[in-house]
């Protein structure tokens, strides 16, 4: 699979995960770096599709606007549970909000006999970090799956030396397809790019609606198109923004 010239078009609307996919992941979430020809090039875009740009993350919007700032995009944040709209913020479903308390107790006590642990605790969601003590991945994984075993209504992910919790009711395929239904994107062809297990529910919404996933990285996907890397992917979007016109 490769990533075509001419994929992304005027009629594109752009979708855009943000760690690993836009920015290198990097061993704590707090330490990535944001390239410095980014920020310009997303503005571009932005203007040249009209709006119709969005990034979809699990991070929390707290983390993410600043380091964006002063551009600000429409974006859906953990997984699609908070949502930006290009008018403002789409007010939350509390039924999004699930219990936590269970998961964030056995993740902070795992957390508290390991260092190299790192716990995320974000207002619809908590991810396990262990990038910097990888051969404790079984153990964040065993604690997780206990303390959401009898919780309804939560969903266990599994991403890049993560493990995350987060409610059933929400995926980033969910939240393209609520940004598809709204101006400006409608009626556009969606093109969404990401890098890990949780963006295949994405991958499987464009496509539905007609559009194309880009995998960013290795590993198994049902995207149709794949790009190296996060450095590929914005030389990509870069060499193919001159050639975009106002719709």
């Amino acid at each position: 699979m490769s990533t075509p010239p001419g994929l992304l078009t005027a009629r594109s609307a752009l979708f855009l995960d943000f760690d690993g996919t836009l920015a290198e992941l990097a061993p704590r979430p707090d330490a990535v770096v944001i390239p410095g020809e980014l920020l310009s090039l997303l503005e571009r875009l932005h203007a040249q599709l009209g709006g119709a740009v969005a990034l979809i993350t699990g991070r929390a919007q707290a983390d993410i606007e600043p380091m964006i700032a002063p551009l600000q995009l429409p974006a859906a944040y953990e997984h699609g549970a908070v949502r930006r709209a290009e008018w403002g913020m789409v007010s939350l479903d509390p039924e999004q909000v699930p219990d936590l308390g269970p998961a964030l107790a056995a993740a902070n006590a795992l957390a508290s006999r390991h260092p190299g642990l790192l716990v995320e605790h974000k207002h619809t969601a908590m991810a396990l970090h262990f990038r910097l003590a990888p051969e404790l991945e079984a153990a964040c994984v065993s604690a997780m799956q206990a303390s959401v075993q009898h919780t309804p209504g939560l969903q266990l992910l599994r991403g890049k030396a993560v493990v995350e919790v987060k409610s059933a009711r929400v995926n980033k395929g969910h939240a393209i397809q609520a940004f598809m239904a709204e101006a400006p994107f409608s009626g556009r062809i969606p093109l969404f790019a990401g890098d890990d297990v949780t963006d295949e529910a994405g991958f499987e919404v464009v496509q539905r609606l007609g559009g194309a996933g880009i995998k960013v990285g290795d590993g198994h996907s049902c995207a149709l198109h794949r790009i190296a890397d996060p450095l590929a992917l914005r030389a990509w979007l870069a060499k193919t923004s001159p050639e975009l016109s106002t719709p």
